[in-house]
C-alpha cells in the first residue's frame, strides 16, 4: 500500500489516476474540516483563495479552541461549522445558495461516535446555525431529524438565534440564480430543452470531523444544497449514514458533492463499514468509495474522514477539495486544489 502511495505522490503513476486520499493523509490530527469542492479554479481569484484559507484556518482555531478547553468532539465539530455557517463565502448558513424559486433552505446533521446519537434539520429558512440545531435535535429531543417549520419551532423553544429569511441573501449566490434563470429562459426560447447548471455553481457544502482527548469522535455537516434544487429538495447532508456518520470503533466522516448519489451509496457508512469489516485504513476506504464507487456511477464529490487514531484523510473526485486539518500540537494544513 505504502508503495502505491509513493507512487502516486512523486507523479510515477499514469495521469488518468484519479485523486487519492494518499497525499491528503495527516496523523495526530484532532479536527478535520472542508468547505465543498469549490468553484472551477480557473475562477478563483486571489483575493478569494485567500478568503477561503482565512475562514477554513479561522475555523480549525476555533474548533481546536474547543478541545484546548477540555470539551467534547462535539463541541469542536459545533464551533467549526458555526464559524463558516456565519460565513458568506461558504454554501452554508449566511453564505447559503438559492433553490429554483429564489430561497434558502438550509440542511445540517451532527452525530457523535460513543453511542451514535445523531440529529438533523433540513429546508430550514429562518434559523441562523443549522448545526446548532441538529445538535439540539440530537441532545433535546427523542428524534433525529425535524424538517421545515417543525425544525424552527423546535429551534426557537430551544433558545437558538432565528433570522429572517434575508438574511441569506449574499450577491454572489444571488447572481448564481439569476444565471440558471436566464439561461432556462434562453433555452425555453429556443425549445432546446433543459438548462445544465453551471459547474461551478452546483455543489457545496461544510463538515467538520473531530476527536477529542476521551477518543470520541464527532462528525457534522452543513448545506445550502445545489443551486438552482427544486424546492423542498434535501441532499445526503442531513442523512446520516449519506453526507454525515461517525463511529467510535473506526472514524467521522463528513462528505460534499452531488448528494443524490451520495444517499444512494449511502457514503459515510460505506467507508465506515469498510474499515470495520474490511479492516483497511481509513485513507483507502475513502478512497475506494469516492474514486470507485461513486466515480464508476458518474457521482461527483468527496469524503473527510478522521479515524480513532488521530489519522486524516481526504478524497475527491472533482477538481478541487477546500479541505484542512489542526495536528494535537497546533500544526494546520489547509489546501483548496493541490495534491
Amino acid at each position: 500500500m505504502w508503495r502505491i502511495l509513493i507512487l502516486l505522490s512523486a507523479g510515477m503513476l499514469p495521469m488518468t489516476v484519479t485523486r487519492a486520499a494518499s497525499d491528503d493523509v495527516m496523523e495526530n490530527v484532532v479536527l478535520g474540516m472542508h468547505g465543498g469542492t469549490g468553484m472551477d479554479k480557473k475562477d478563483i481569484t486571489p483575493e478569494l483563495d485567500k478568503q477561503y484559507r482565512a475562514v477554513l484556518t479561522e475555523a480549525l482555531r476555533a474548533g481546536k479552541a474547543k478541545l484546548d478547553a477540555g470539551g467534547s468532539s462535539l463541541d469542536a465539530v459545533e464551533a467549526a461549522i458555526r464559524l463558516m455557517e456565519d460565513s458568506p463565502i461558504f454554501n452554508a448558513g449566511r453564505g447559503a445558495v438559492f433553490t429554483r424559486d429564489g430561497r434558502n433552505e438550509l440542511d445540517a446533521s451532527i452525530m457523535e461516535g460513543k453511542e451514535k446519537r445523531a440529529g438533523a434539520v433540513a429546508g430550514v429558512q429562518t434559523i441562523k446555525n443549522p448545526i446548532s440545531a441538529a445538535r439540539a435535535v440530537m441532545e433535546k429531543s427523542k428524534h433525529v431529524l425535524f424538517i421545515g417549520r417543525g425544525a424552527e419551532v423546535f429551534a426557537a423553544q430551544q433558545g437558538l438565534d432565528l433570522v429572517d429569511p434575508s438574511y441569506f441573501w449574499t450577491e454572489m449566490r444571488w447572481k448564481a440564480i439569476q444565471e440558471i434563470w436566464r439561461k432556462e429562459a434562453e433555452e425555453r426560447q429556443e425549445k432546446q430543452g433543459a438548462v445544465a447548471l453551471p459547474k461551478r455553481y452546483e455543489y457545496g457544502t461544510v463538515g467538520a470531523v473531530a476527536l477529542d482527548a476521551k477518543g470520541d469522535l464527532a462528525a457534522g455537516t452543513s448545506t445550502g444544497g445545489m443551486t438552482g434544487k427544486m424546492p423542498g429538495r434535501v441532499g445526503d447532508s442531513p442523512i446520516i449514514g449519506a453526507g454525515t456518520y461517525a463511529d467510535n470503533d473506526a472514524a467521522a466522516i463528513s462528505c460534499t458533492g452531488h448528494g443524490e448519489f451520495f444517499i444512494r451509496y449511502a457514503v459515510s457508512h460505506e467507508i465506515v463499514a469498510q474499515m470495520k469489516y474490511k479492516q483497511v485504513s481509513v485513507d483507502a476506504a475513502a478512497n475506494d468509495v469516492i474514486n470507485r464507487q461513486l466515480k464508476d456511477a458518474n457521482g461527483e464529490g468527496a469524503a473527510i474522514a478522521l479515524d480513532k487514531t488521530g489519522r486524516f484523510a481526504a478524497a475527491y473526485n472533482s477538481e478541487g477539495l477546500y479541505r484542512g486539518c489542526i495536528t494535537k500540537n497546533g500544526t494546520i494544513r489547509v489546501r483548496l486544489y493541490e495534491d
